[in-house]
C-alpha cells in the first residue's frame, strides 16, 4: 500500500511555512491560535508530580482527545501529538513516558479499546496510518508499534518489553539512490485476539499473526505466523500446534 506520508524533517525545514505553522503541523495537528494556546496549556499538565498531576491530567487530556472514555490514567510526561486523532475507551491505563502520536492527513489514527494498558517509555506512531488495539490488550514498557497503513491487535493481546511492530518499510531497488531517497510502502500489520508475544519480538510489515498464537522471545517475524502456533527463531518458524497434545 502507497499513501502520503509525514515526512518530518521535509516539514520542519520547509521555507513555505511558518515556524508556528510547522509547529502546528508536526505537533498540535491543527492550525489556529486557540487550537495553539489550549495544546499548550494542557499539554503543560504533563510534567506535574504525583496524584494531583494524575487528577489534572485525568480531567484536562480529554479535552485535547477525539474521543475519551472513563477511568482513563495518564501518567507522568505522556505526550500527545495530534490528539484529536487519537480515541481512548474506559479503563484505560497509559503509564509514564509514553508517546502517542498519531500525525497524518487522513480519516485515521490511533483507536485505543477498552481495558487496554500500555507500559512505561512506550511509543505508538503513526505516519498517515492507523494502529488499533483492541479491549484489553497489553502492552510492555519500551515498546514500539508503528503504522503507515494499518496495525492492528486484537483484543486480549499481550506484548512483552522491547517488542517493536514496522507497520512500513523502504523501497531499495535502486542501488545507486539513497533508501531515504526512495519510496515508501506500507502493508500493515494484523494480530488476532489472544495472542502472546515474548520479550523483544521484531515483527514486520506485511505479517499477519493468527488468533491466540504464542511468539517467543527475541523471534523475528517476517512472515504470516497461522492460528493457535508457537513460533520462535531468527526467522520465526513454527515449532507447533498449541491444540496438539504433548
Amino acid at each position: 500500500m502507497t499513501r502520503k506520508t509525514v515526512e518530518a524533517q521535509k516539514e520542519l525545514f520547509s521555507d513555505e511555512k511558518s515556524a508556528s505553522e510547522k509547529y502546528c503541523d508536526l505537533i498540535v495537528g491543527r492550525r489556529g491560535l486557540r487550537h495553539l494556546l489550549v495544546y499548550e496549556f494542557i499539554n503543560a499538565t504533563a510534567v506535574v508530580p504525583g496524584a494531583f498531576g494524575l487528577w489534572l491530567r485525568s480531567r484536562l487530556y480529554p479535552r485535547l482527545l477525539g474521543r475519551c472514555g472513563r477511568n482513563v490514567v495518564f501518567g507522568h510526561n505522556v505526550t500527545l501529538r495530534h490528539p484529536h486523532r487519537i480515541e481512548i475507551g474506559d479503563n484505560v491505563v497509559i503509564d509514564d513516558n509514553c508517546l502517542l502520536d498519531a500525525k497524518g492527513y487522513e480519516d485515521s489514527g490511533i483507536k485505543i479499546g477498552s481495558g487496554v494498558f500500555l507500559g512505561r517509555n512506550s511509543i505508538l506512531s503513526c505516519k498517515n496510518g492507523e494502529i488499533s488495539l483492541g479491549k484489553g490488550v497489553n502492552i510492555g514498557f519500551n515498546c514500539e508499534i508503528f503504522s503507515a497503513s494499518n496495525v492492528t491487535l486484537g483484543a486480549e493481546t499481550m506484548v512483552a518489553a522491547y517488542s517493536y511492530f514496522v507497520g512500513g518499510g523502504h523501497d531499495f531497488d535502486q542501488s545507486g539512490v539513497p533508501v531515504l531517497r526512495q519510496g515508501r510502502s506500507s502493508k500493515g500489520i494484523s494480530v488476532g485476539v489472544g495472542a502472546w508475544f515474548g520479550a523483544g519480538c521484531r515483527i514486520l510489515d506485511g505479517v499477519t499473526v493468527g488468533e491466540h498464537a504464542v511468539i517467543g522471545a527475541g523471534a523475528v517475524v517476517p512472515r504470516d505466523i497461522p492460528a493457535h502456533s508457537v513460533a520462535a527463531g531468527i526467522p520465526a518458524r513454527v515449532l507447533r500446534d498449541r491444540r496438539e497434545e504433548g
